[in-house]
């Protein structure tokens, strides 16, 4: 299933964030810290150019804790880029994003300049709480469920700083598979847009090599099935979500296993790690590659002889 989720007023605010960058003095950009890649805007990696930016991983209480400082090392390689990994529970060390912006823009803060800040992130990751947090009052709504922000708003923070908030943003086209699923694994894709049975087998073939151990001890399952499809019937007949006949009903029991494991009923699991990333890209990048020369193929083939 190719997964591709992208409603009208995420076009326009697309548009609106590349019109106001280059009036930005740093980034924000909120990921979820169970697949921090995944949750990255691609076209803000094409447009920030050397920009400071601040990317937090969120809902650190839900991910795995080894795999997130892992992450935080990877992501910092990049120039001009720092991490805080964290939870919107954790009120002190949201309010530490301002610290941090303080100290990226040293030289603009001394000179008395305005700090010019934009926040970004995937629909449902947490960013209007943590906004929320930074202003110390209730002005962007909060909801779990993809695309509650849907308009720019600016918002004065203090010593300075002004952060121009954005709504949720996906983009047109997820080149990486994996990353189409492992976002409607966590929720950022609303579940209009794909079939549960198709989403929680992508999990349960990654959850039995990764995390076995949860999924044993959560549903009971000993031994833990070695196909995905055994492993999500076996679900669904240890929580009853069967038919007449005793069928499985695998819609049901899809649903059961993602709503658990969104919550962190399973334990704290993270979906992506940098090694599988890096491995994934040369896919795509081989992808690419294999288009293009089917595109300049087809061009030559249509020319007039």
């Amino acid at each position: 299933m190719n997964i591709q989720w992208y409603p009208g007023h995420m076009h326009k605010a697309s548009k609106e964030i590349k019109e106001a960058l280059p009036d930005i003095d740093l980034l924000i950009e909120i990921l979820d810290a169970r697949i921090p890649y995944s949750s990255q805007n691609p076209m803000l990696a094409r447009l920030r150019d050397d920009k400071p930016t601040i990317r937090i991983l969120n809902k650190t209480d839900l991910a795995d804790p080894e795999v997130t400082k892992l992450w935080q090392d990877y992501l910092e390689r990049e120039q001009g880029v720092k991490t805080l990994a964290l939870t919107s529970q954790q009120t002190d060390k949201v309010r530490q994003i301002v610290d941090l912006c303080h100290k990226m823009l040293a030289d603009k803060l001394a000179a008395g300049k305005v700090l010019r800040t934009m926040i970004m992130g995937i629909p449902n990751v947490g960013k209007s709480t943590i906004i929320n947090i930074l202003a110390g009052r209730v002005i962007a709504k909060t909801g779990n469920e993809p695309a509650v922000t849907k308009r720019q708003q600016r918002i004065n923070l203090s010593n300075n700083l002004v952060l121009s908030d954005t709504p949720g943003v996906l983009w047109p086209n997820v080149e990486n598979r994996h990353g189409g699923y492992r976002l409607a694994v966590t929720g950022a894709i609303k579940d209009t847009a794909f079939q549960h049975d198709d989403i929680a087998l992508y999990a349960l073939e990654y959850l039995t090599q990764a995390y076995p151990e949860q999924l044993k001890t959560r549903y009971r399952l000993e031994p833990l099935p070695g196909e995905a499809l055994a492993v999500l019937q076996a679900i669904g007949a240890k929580r009853g979500c069967l038919r007449s006949g005793g069928v499985v009903e695998l819609d049901k029991a899809a649903k059961l296993l993602l709503t658990e494991l969104r919550a962190g009923t399973l334990g704290r699991i993270s979906l992506e790690t940098p090694d599988m990333i890096e491995r994934e890209l040369l896919d795509v990048a081989a992808l690419r590659e294999e288009k293009a020369a089917k595109q300049t193929a087809k061009r030559r083939g249509n020319r007039p002889q």
